[in-house]
């Protein structure tokens, strides 16, 4: 499983033309990705049939949210799932950094059957296997991790015990600097089945179609 990370529309149509199997989909790159503009949504979603996940997160920085914050999430959550949002991005951390169960619930119950993934917030928790235990009960379908990490290539001993461990019981989908360059390795070392990348070469500034076929071939 390929997800391409894309941060403005014109890298989301160049993935849903490709060969990757989903997209996440956000604003503000240099902000680690926040929610996307909602009608560029709906451009890709009446214009492609890619699998089209949403971030929701409504500033950068750290994973603790103001109550006015919070309620921007839940509206977001509820606008995106009305107009077909195949998925949501998001993770709520306390002020210590620690999984804030009963938002992150919130948010879950929101969602209803959408599937919903918890992003890198994950990486700042203290204990990633009792934050993964959490996430799992809570019922995320997914994680998106560096193994704690950096980058994937850093964390990719975390990421092999997390994934024989527990990737029966939720998708470890690995990221943080993933590229054609280091992906065959992440695979062989982790055993990892699930890949997220921006896709962007060295010097580049948009997902490049070469780059998701070359990551998609050494991923399958």
């Amino acid at each position: 499983m390929l997800e391409i990370a894309c941060f403005e529309v014109t890298s989301a149509e160049t993935a849903c033309q490709s060969m990757a199997d989903r997209i996440e989909f956000c604003d503000n790159q240099e902000l680690g990705g926040t929610t996307p503009d909602f009608y560029e949504f709906l451009h890709l979603k009446r214009n492609y049939k890619m699998p089209v996940y949403v971030m929701i997160r409504p500033k950068g920085g750290p994973f603790f949210y103001s109550e006015d914050e919070f309620v921007q999430m839940k509206n977001s959550i509820i606008t995106f799932k009305e107009g077909g949002a195949d998925g949501f991005v998001f993770g709520v951390l306390t002020s210590d950094n620690e999984i804030d169960v009963v938002r992150n619930k919130e948010l879950l119950e929101l969602a209803g059957e959408t599937p919903c993934t918890f992003h890198r917030a994950f990486d700042r928790t203290a204990d990633l296997e009792k934050s993964i235990q959490t996430l799992i009960k809570l019922g995320f379908k997914t994680v998106l991790t560096s193994g704690g990490k950096p980058t994937a290539m850093e964390g990719k001993e975390m990421l092999k015990t997390l994934i024989e461990k527990y990737s029966d019981q939720i998708e470890i989908l690995i990221g943080g600097g993933v590229r054609s360059k280091n992906i065959l390795e992440l695979k062989k070392f982790t055993g990892g089945k699930s890949f997220h990348s921006s896709a962007i070469k060295d010097y580049d500034t948009f997902v490049t179609d070469d780059e998701i076929k070359k990551l998609k071939l050494l991923s399958s």
